[in-house]
């Protein structure tokens, strides 16, 4: 494999562009890496990247041990949502260093700029995170390293640290002037990419956090398709037009319930529990899931009656309901998901203590 002078964190946002870029233009050379989740990143995207940026870069898989942070509870605790920004740095760096040797790169470069972001760009956050991933001397933050102290590749000449720049703040002039220089004219929007921090996603993925016993990437894919309804600790998602439908058939495991209407046409709905369901959860979630296929609900109104198909590890048995909307099962808030999470603001308390409630 080919020796690289570095490894960069790339998010595909104009900052790990530009930072990269800076360090390339030394003559270094950067193996970018594309970390991406349930929760973030675009590795379907690399290529394209790779194309009109030319940067050398590869995706890594970051979704276990990200989803393993969650669970045990992020230590700096979660952002305006279930953002766990400052845990989700340190936690790129890590894996960033663990492949330094595959890499055979001395330092790791990172597209930070101070006082960007109020929860992790603050000057003493950058401090923290560069101590709890260990990469206190081998991290540089290009963007704004003549207002950080210096570090080993500067300090050794590796870098010249007169080369590098001084950011500071949330605007974006400096940068799109650097894009200019470079000569980059697909400029990415601004944001940080993460659907954690959006109130939309953090009502879907919170309670598979909070009321899972021990939740794992399937669980937060799933939650991330359809229409979500929980009653106590039974899951239920329903298909909202054929692509949720079809995802469903790469996301079913054993014990997980198949509901489809028989004979009309509606959505596919999966249900999950840590247990095996009770007749009477079963029966309402079937009577909500028919509610979604007008059809049926219309030939219920004329007094025919309805059946849903329910399958659960290969075995099929028909549940007669009739369609509502109105069940046991409700669909999450964003306002309940902030108020557990504001009583989860405390760093260092796990989620886990919640899963089950």
């Amino acid at each position: 494999m080919k020796n690289y002078d570095g490894i960069a964190l790339f998010s595909g946002g104009l900052d790990s562009i530009l930072a990269a870029r800076l360090l390339m233009e030394q003559g270094r050379t950067i193996k970018c890496l594309h970390f991406y989740s349930p929760f973030f990143g675009h590795p379907g995207r690399v290529e394209h990247w790779q194309e009109i940026y030319g940067l050398d870069i590869d995706a890594i898989d970051a979704s276990a041990p990200f989803v393993d942070m969650l669970r045990r509870g992020p230590e700096h605790g979660f952002g305006s949502a279930m953002n766990p920004c400052v845990d989700c740095k340190i936690l790129m760096m890590r894996l960033a260093r663990e492949r330094m040797a595959e890499y055979g790169a001395t330092f790791i470069v990172s597209g930070e700029v101070l006082g960007q972001r109020p929860m992790s760009q603050r000057r003493d956050t950058l401090n923290v995170i560069r101590r709890d991933a260990d990469v206190r001397d081998i991290l540089v933050r290009p963007l704004s390293a003549r207002l950080l102290d210096p570090t080993a590749p500067e300090e050794s000449g590796l870098i010249d640290r007169s080369r590098l720049l001084g950011m500071n703040g949330r605007g974006r002039k400096e940068q799109l002037a650097l894009a200019e220089q470079f000569h980059i004219t697909e400029i990415p929007t601004p944001g940080g990419g993460c659907k954690l921090t959006e109130k939309e996603n953090t009502r879907r993925f919170w309670p598979v956090l909070s009321r899972l016993a021990s939740p794992d990437v399937n669980d937060f894919r799933l939650a991330d398709v359809g229409r979500q309804f929980w009653h106590d600790d039974c899951w239920l998602t329903i298909g909202r037009h054929k692509f949720d439908n079809e995802a469903y058939a790469g996301l079913l495991r054993e014990g997980d319930v198949h509901f489809k209407v028989a004979g009309f046409p509606g959505p596919i709905a999966l249900g999950r529990r840590s247990r095996p369901w009770d007749e009477d959860s079963l029966r309402e979630a079937a009577a909500l899931v028919a509610s979604y296929s007008p059809r049926a609900c219309r030939a219920s109104e004329e007094g025919q009656r309805i059946s849903v198909r329910v399958t659960v590890n290969g075995q099929t048995h028909m549940v007669e309901v009739t369609p509502r909307r109105e069940t046991v099962f409700h669909e999450p808030t964003w306002e309940d998901a902030r108020d557990e999470l504001h009583a989860l603001r405390k760093p260092g308390k796990s989620c886990e203590q919640n899963a089950g409630k």
